[in-house]
């Protein structure tokens, strides 16, 4: 079922579309009768509209360019019906008197054609094969972009400079006089040549960046320099940077030179603020040139297609450390066969890849905790505020679109109607960024959900903070997002970013750490205690909810785990369609929640537990399930994840100056065999040449 946004965009796309058929179809007629008025009329309005569309309607126009009816084929089109309607116009001809109005008409489009051909070969001498970040890369003659609008937006300039054109030829056709005409097309002629002109300096010298050969040598010394050590590897869609994220944090607390290697462009501003090196190498075989520089050990928080082509590496080791874990199945991947180590948090990840039986030897398991959890704060007891704060996380379908993956569809409604039906609690619903993204059902669900809670909320009333609290947020927000957001142009291209964002300013992460945890206070502070929040964008982040929440309600997922650290109440629905005992048996995570049905009957016997903890029976249950989960804490959790990391280093240096000593003993040999070869050529040589 197609979500109302869904539906409204479609009927605005329909509507577009049957304008457009309307505007040319009457542009026609008023061309052909003639007919001044519908000619202007329909034509001021096709191209209004087309320009609308430009930025409004993206989508539509790349459906119309797929079936050949581009944003110049349109513009030809209403240019020609003009001047068909100006031919059978008494007092302009534009073929014999005026016919400098058809020429330049010609010269419009062919400067068009050459401005788009610059902007094609400017655009190919400013892409590097590589992408960087937090990296003085002025050595490779990085320059600012050229204008965008001549450079990449053929569309909009189109369109643009076809407004003189077709004002001043309209006006022609109401005026019947051709001079109207010819300012609006030299106009839009001198603009455009201008500008293409303009545009063509880039591909002089002094604004061209290095070629592909020598920008490749520059990386290799780079690398010969820097000596990165351990890496973090990473290659996903767009909506999948928080995998790699969470763990920029822990990568920077590691001993050595850390690197962060990503293989989508787009990616690099996806990562969030961090002072780590970042490369992108979209090729392969330009990713192969690490094989010869000092990395020893690449971190993967995700599988991806293109994780078999960094894993040919042999000088790298690789360590499977995946972005969160829980007892689904896709935390036991068979791909994690692929990897030198897989790296998990305690023993129960541990007893699940044994279980799982893909082919993961137990020596290959090592387990590092989850250090990224340490800004969870521990559980203190029962709740002193008015409200408790419920958190309701849901996980989203998973690939398979299994309905037992995700509480959303099935129980979703009734568990926020059973908490929304308390009147102390405060309910915090933040639903997976991917909801909805598989199956349409848990999208429509979601939807439903959000509007129950609006609709609670407009039912609620107290006091609110004044106006300080929200200023004090607007100031915090101010200063994250200057620390986090670079001041870059609506022009900036992909080079000019990258020599915007060379090495960063000594502390800017640890500063970029204070202010977010300050914009977090300050966020809590503006909202009233009674309101309910959805929160569904990046801030403030799934951990800081933890810290707010006194009970967190989710599903069969890694955000269960990382709440266990806290040792606060929790339940977990069950929607498998198993009955509770076969629901704990089957996933160790959930041995310590309160399992909800479907009905979410369990509801107010839970939040009962939370406000009295001499009801709360499960206690005990978690401090033990939260060690099998997480592992000890001592030593913490990050200490034996370096360990790890600098073992695994010692295991890659080893297997080198293994292979330095067998490639020492072999060359000899070869080289003695590659010498006979080539006497024995050389005298077949001599031969020939005596022969002759």
């Amino acid at each position: 079922m197609p979500s109302a946004g869904t539906s409204s965009r479609r009927a605005v796309q329909l509507a577009a579309l049957l304008a457009m058929v309307v505007f040319f179809t009457t542009q026609l007629i008023g061309a052909v009768l003639p007919n001044v008025p519908l000619l202007v009329a329909a034509s001021a309005g096709g191209l209004a509209l087309d320009l609308y569309l430009q930025h409004q309607q993206p989508g539509l126009l790349s459906l119309l360019s797929k079936i050949r009816f581009d944003v110049v084929v349109r513009q030809l089109f209403r240019d020609m019906f003009i001047v068909v309607g100006l031919l059978r116009i008494d007092g302009i001809d534009p073929l014999h008197e005026h016919a400098p109005l058809t020429i330049g008409l010609l010269l419009f489009y062919v400067m068009h054609f050459a401005c788009q051909a610059a902007g094609v070969m400017v655009r190919r001498t400013r892409q590097l094969p590589f992408v960087t970040r937090n990296i003085d890369a002025s050595a490779l003659r990085l320059s600012d972009a050229p204008p965008r609008l001549f450079a990449r937006q053929h569309g909009r300039r189109l369109l643009r400079l076809a407004v003189p054109v077709t004002a001043g030829l309209l006006i022609s056709a109401v005026t019947e006089s051709g001079w109207w005409g010819g300012v609006g097309i030299g106009i839009a002629v001198l603009a455009i040549t201008a500008g293409t002109v303009h545009l063509a300096t880039w591909l002089l010298p002094r604004k061209r960046v290095l070629s592909e050969q020598k920008a490749l040598e520059w990386l290799d010394k780079w690398l010969a320099e820097y000596q990165p050590t351990v890496g973090m590897y990473f290659s996903g869609g767009t909506s999948s940077a928080y995998q790699a994220n969470m763990w920029l944090s822990t990568l920077a607390a590691l001993d050595g030179n850390p690197i962060i290697v990503l293989r989508e462009r787009f990616m690099v501003q996806k990562i969030d603020a961090t002072d780590i090196p970042i490369v992108c190498i979209p090729k392969v075989a330009n990713l192969m040139r690490l094989e010869h520089s000092t990395l020893s050990v690449l971190l993967h928080p995700a599988n991806s297609g293109k994780t078999s082509q960094v894993l040919r590496i042999p000088s790298i080791k690789h360590a499977f450390t995946n972005h969160g874990e829980s007892d689904k199945l896709s935390s036991c991947n068979p791909y994690a066969k692929a990897y030198d180590e897989v790296w998990v948090a305690g023993p129960a990840a541990r007893d699940r890849y044994q279980l799982a039986d893909i082919g993961v030897d137990d020596r290959d398991v090592v387990e590092v905790g989850r250090p990224q959890l340490a800004p969870i704060r521990p559980y203190s007891g029962a709740p002193t505020a008015q409200f408790v704060d419920v958190l309701y996380a849901p996980t989203w379908e998973g690939w398979d679109g299994n309905p037992g993956n995700t509480s959303v569809m099935l129980a979703g409604e009734n568990i926020v109607r059973a908490l929304l039906a308390d009147p102390a609690v405060r309910l915090i619903y933040k639903p997976h960024p991917m909801t909805g993204s598989v199956v349409p059902a848990a999208g429509a669900a979601n939807q439903r959900i959000m509007a129950m809670i609006t609709e609670a909320n407009s039912k609620r009333s107290g006091a609110r903070p004044g106006p300080e609290a929200a200023a004090e947020l607007a100031r915090r927000a101010e200063e994250l997002t200057a620390l986090t957001t670079s001041s870059f142009r609506a022009s900036a291209d992909e080079i000019e970013r990258m020599r915007l964002q060379g090495a960063p300013e000594p502390g800017r992460a640890e500063r970029v750490e204070q202010a977010t945890t300050a914009w977090e206070a300050a966020f809590w502070a503006s909202l009233p205690e009674w309101e309910h929040q959805i929160v569904t964008g990046p801030r403030p982040a799934i951990f800081n909810c933890f810290n707010q929440a006194d009970l967190l309600i989710s599903d069969v997922s890694s955000v269960v785990s990382d709440y266990l650290s806290s040792e606060k109440p929790y339940a977990v629905a069950n929607t498998s369609g198993m009955s509770e005992e076969e629901f704990r048996a089957g996933f160790p995570t959930v041995r310590a929640a309160t399992i909800l049905t479907p009905e979410a009957t369990g509801v107010p016997e839970l939040l009962a537990a939370v406000r009295h903890p001499e009801q709360d029976t499960l206690a005990g249950a978690r401090a033990e399930l939260k060690e099998h989960l997480l592992g000890p804490s001592d030593p913490p959790s990050l200490v034996r994840f370096n360990q790890a990391a600098l073992d695994l280093c010692a295991a890659a240096e080893q297997r080198r100056e293994r292979m330095e000593t067998r490639l020492a003993a072999e060359l000899p040999s070869q080289r003695e065999a590659f010498d006979a070869a080539e006497e024995m050529e050389q005298e077949s040589g001599a031969e020939e040449s005596v022969t002759a």
